[in-house]
């Protein structure tokens, strides 16, 4: 502990006992088998998709780049957190220092932000390639994708550090128990000694904003893209734009779903107990990592050839890459 002085002496903690699942107890340790495999399934699924998509040449197009680096940030944002909490768990091991606890928390919430970022230039991406097929490779270089990338990156930061950078001038001395498994920003502020109504209200206003601009886009963006898909003649390759864009919006359903539902039940449900919230955190943070790759590997044709020949001796028939209504440098992945 420490102690700060601001016309009174009084004492600030600056490590704190991460209690995840407080109601389990002694028996926290049974929760170290399933969560580490959930984790292992997590890291399992996501790799394979990235490996499939570096190794095979035919996949080093824009749309599967960004799908592979949306799948390793899913490796990260699992990786944050699970090892950790699975340490804790098995060890009973689970005093953090406050300037841990605010890197976690900003890796967890960059992150979180990042992966919809992405979202949204893949959205892009779609609009592209549907919408103006034949301007498509001029559009859409590796510099321009790079930016995009990078401009994601830069958002994300800006959004996150306004709130971490109020949560680290939060004097702590209420208790230096934390009821969470990690280093969750409402969380953390039950503890503070002083008004944290700015940081409340900072954190609220950035994550309703930042939530219904990224809603207003993708709807704007996927509107066109189906609007577009539907006016394309080929009947085939209006499939194909359509299964596309119902892979994408099936992950993008599964991220805002998982993170709006915790967070609606976070203001809602006083009566929950602290599991069941620790519990949604969780889901909210894993459940996208789970079923992503899954949506991807299974939906997505080119990828799911290339991931049977992994598992199968004969070689399937390759995918055809005759082109239909649309020209033969932009294929849509199925």
């Amino acid at each position: 502990m420490s102690r700060w002085s601001n016309g009174s002496s009084n004492v600030s903690y600056t490590s704190f006992l991460l209690v995840g699942f407080p109601g389990l107890r002694e028996y926290r340790a049974l929760l170290v088998l399933p969560f580490l495999s959930l984790y292992l399934m997590i890291i399992f699924t996501n790799a394979l998709v990235i490996h499939t998509v570096l190794t095979q040449w035919s996949l080093h197009q824009p749309m599967y780049l960004l799908i592979a680096l949306l799948l390793a940030v899913n490796i990260c944002a699992a990786s944050t957190v699970v090892p950790a909490m699975l340490f804790s768990f098995s060890t009973h091991f689970n005093r953090i220092s406050l300037a841990r606890c605010l890197i976690q928390m900003f890796c967890i919430y960059f992150l979180i932000v990042f992966d919809c970022n992405i979202l949204l230039v893949m959205a892009l991406d779609h609009y592209v390639a549907i919408c103006y097929p034949l301007r498509y490779p001029e559009i859409v270089t590796g510099r321009l994708l790079a930016g995009l990338v990078g401009a994601a990156a830069t958002r994300s930061t800006c959004i996150v550090a306004p709130v971490v950078f109020l949560a680290s001038r939060v004097h702590f001395c209420r208790s230096d128990m934390i009821q969470h498994f990690a280093c969750e920003h409402m969380a953390l502020m039950k503890l503070s000694c002083g008004d944290v109504s700015l940081n409340k209200t900072v954190g609220l206003t950035v994550r309703i904003f930042n939530r219904v601009l990224d809603m207003l886009l993708l709807g704007t963006s996927y509107s066109r893209i189906i609007h577009a898909a539907f006016r394309i003649s080929s009947g085939r390759a209006r499939s194909k734009a359509l299964n596309t864009c119902g892979s994408h919006l099936l992950v993008i359903f599964t991220v805002y779903l998982s993170t709006m539902s915790s967070s609606i039940v976070y203001h809602t449900a006083h009566t929950a107990s602290q599991d069941v919230h620790n519990l949604l955190s969780t889901f909210y943070l894993l459940l996208p990592c789970l079923v992503n790759p899954i949506i991807y590997g299974t939906r997505t044709k080119e990828i799911r050839y290339h991931l049977a020949t992994l598992f199968q001796r004969t070689p399937l028939q390759v995918p055809s890459k005759k082109p239909l209504s649309l020209p033969s440098h932009m294929e849509l992945p199925g």
